[in-house]
């Protein structure tokens, strides 16, 4: 208004001095403020103020001030490490106490930290569970190879030399499996007959975990007892010191020790009797314990039968089925180069006659072809060979 009076009295030639003065006393401004006024007023044709820009922080800056809990110097800091123009750390405390004022809640950092590992856990998971399940068609997913280490081999799988690991359909479902067993910390029970590649597929899928996660593989004991059970748990934990003498130290280090995200593997859990079912169920109730159980096996579903408090607890049933025809070439291809060189028919002639879709009867037989031609000169890889190979890999009736 002030500005708007002293342009009507200069567009009327009225304007002096004096008053410019007095308006600069009823602004409470100095004289040369007024004048820049006008000459802004004039240029710009603008006679209210400029509006000033309004500060605010992103919700990823209020997520780093949670972290801090509450420090606004820590988040002055990260965002000078993020570059570009920072404010100073006055406006940040002026920002940040405007914001609490009109009802902002600065979350505690602890519930932010946790919901952002748990995010990244699931995240994690996700990759872990469908990778590879979006590229390519049928063939080419079934033949994409796991490739970990010399020779493509992961830890506790023997292969023949040259063999690679093959990430068919099934392994992909074991691994979604686990996947979201791990994501919600519950159970799955991998079955099938045995030769399928179970104890492979599960390894495929826990060789990399997400970050703050570990595995751990519990054998099973010969003739297993709980205090067998209980033993070999502590022993695949490494825990330091000597086993304890009474049962009760003994579950307190172990239930300790699986504080912590772990995936608890028990391959060969058909031949658990129900007292070493039940041990490992208190393992997992305990409200103590962050446990994913994988229970693998031949018959294993069969066993979790006979404890219908554990079977109930399972999430996930997921069996390994034989290998499917379709899938033959694409996969026995990938798992050795020796299989390159045989044509289809060849291949899907020895599945049907001899492997049976079986992963530990193709393993058989590319050892015997392997064999066979470093042994026999100009050997050629025929029927004929490959019929010596089927009498030499069968069992006896």
């Amino acid at each position: 208004m002030l500005v708007a009076r002293l342009l009507e009295l200069e567009a009327a030639g009225a304007l002096t001095t004096a008053h410019v003065r007095a308006g600069a006393q009823v602004g409470g401004v100095n004289v040369r403020t007024v004048w820049r006024w006008l000459d802004v007023a004039r240029t710009e044709g603008r006679v209210e103020r400029r509006p000033r820009a309004r500060l605010e922080l992103s919700d990823q800056a209020w997520e780093v001030l949670a972290q801090a809990g509450g420090n606004v110097s820590v988040l002055h800091r990260h965002l000078k490490d993020a570059g570009g123009e920072v404010p100073s750390l006055a406006s940040l405390y002026r920002v940040v106490r405007r914001d609490l004022e009109a009802g902002r809640v600065l979350p505690d950092r602890v519930v932010v930290r946790r919901e952002r590992e748990e995010q990244r856990t699931r995240q994690a998971l996700a990759d872990l569970a469908l990778a590879g399940t979006h590229e390519g068609g049928a063939a080419k997913a079934a033949s994409a190879v796991l490739r970990s280490g010399e020779g493509g081999a992961v830890t506790g799988v023997a292969l023949p030399a040259g063999a690679q690991l093959v990430r068919t359909s099934s392994v992909r479902a074991v691994a979604e499996a686990v996947g979201q067993a791990m994501a919600a910390e519950g159970s799955v029970c991998v079955f099938g007959d045995p030769g399928r590649g179970k104890t492979a597929a599960v390894r495929m899928a826990l060789h990399e975990v997400p970050p703050g996660w570990r595995v751990t593989w519990v054998p099973v004991p010969v003739r297993p007892s709980v205090s067998g059970m209980r033993r070999a748990v502590f022993d695949a934990l490494a825990l330091p010191g000597r086993f304890p003498h009474t049962s009760a130290r003994a579950d307190a280090a172990v239930a300790g020790a699986l504080g912590e995200a772990r995936v608890l593997v028990v391959d060969e859990a058909q031949r658990l009797p129900v007292p070493c079912l039940e041990y490992l169920q208190s393992l997992w109730d305990d409200p103590g314990t962050r446990i994913t159980l994988v229970l693998c096996g031949s018959g294993s579903e069969r066993a979790l039968a006979r404890l219908p408090q554990l079977a109930s607890r399972v999430g996930a049933w997921q069996e390994v089925p034989r290998l499917a025809a379709a899938e033959v070439a694409a996969v026995v291809t990938g798992f050795h180069p020796l299989w390159r060189t045989v044509p289809a028919p060849d291949l899907t002639w020895i599945d049907r006659s001899c492997a049976h879709g079986t992963f530990r009867m193709w393993a058989a037989l590319t050892t015997h072809l392997q064999n066979a031609l470093l042994t026999t000169a100009d050997a050629a890889v025929d029927r004929a060979l490959l019929g010596r190979l089927f009498r030499r890999g069968a069992p006896p009736l």
